[in-house]
């Protein structure tokens, strides 16, 4: 069987994979719900908030103490949806602009943005979280540079891209990237479904392993490459 041709495109996942999944749950979901109330206490009626408001479902907008309830239930399941995950990034945006954010790359992440720009290879990012939040996240890191955006050339979410665990999102990526066909591109993400999804669209696909990830398989282990760090890569 002939060798997989290298990747020009790079496209990654964020929790477990660049950053511990623990940064999300542990220090952006906390900060978003203490930040809330006073949002809401401030910026209810105002215009910049208000299309944040009005994408959550009636019955949930119709007050401080529905949006609160909803926002606390949704965010205690974990669920992606995305009115909630683009107020989540509204939230965060102060907190990032303060300094009180910063997120925790791995140490082999920023190094290896630069090796892979300066090879040509294109950095792409596929996230559950919105892209507004995913911007904000790549620039304010614990890299050096701490803003990555400029080595990043797009990026998607479940809104403009589909579930992470249909083949048909990766599809849809590919093909606005239509000058590298998908076997040309490496998705890389710590979740097996996400994986196989990415290789039944045609792209080399790897499962991370980062401390704090769920375990893997033994089947996982047999049918899909695992790398523990982008050095490796």
């Amino acid at each position: 069987m002939a060798a997989a041709p290298a990747p020009k495109v790079v496209l990654l996942d964020i929790e477990g994979t660049v950053c511990p999944i623990s940064f999300v749950k542990d220090v952006l979901f906390p900060y978003a719900l203490d930040a809330l109330p006073g949002v809401l206490s401030t910026q209810w009626d105002k215009p910049e908030f208000a299309q944040y408001r009005d994408a959550f479902p009636p019955e949930h907008a119709a007050s401080h103490a529905a949006l609160t309830q909803h926002v606390r239930d949704l965010m205690s399941r974990d669920v992606k949806i995305s009115y909630l995950k683009s107020l989540q990034g509204y939230l965060w945006e102060n907190g990032y602009r303060t300094g009180q954010l910063k997120a925790p790359l791995f140490p082999d992440v920023g190094p290896k943005f630069a090796q892979w720009t300066a090879a040509g290879v294109r950095i792409i990012i596929y996230s559950s979280g919105s892209v507004a939040a995913q911007k904000l996240l790549f620039a304010h890191t614990s890299a050096e540079p701490a803003n990555l955006m400029p080595l990043i050339a797009d990026y998607f979410d479940t809104v403009n891209a589909g579930p992470k665990t249909e083949a048909s999102s990766y599809e849809g990526i590919a093909a606005q990237h239509a000058d590298y066909p998908p076997k040309e591109w490496l998705f890389l993400s710590d979740n097996v479904k996400e994986v196989e999804a990415a290789k039944q669209a045609g792209m080399q696909s790897f499962i991370v392993e980062r401390p704090g990830n769920a375990g893997l398989s033994d089947d996982a282990r047999k049918l899909h490459t695992v790398v523990e760090s982008f050095e490796t890569l």
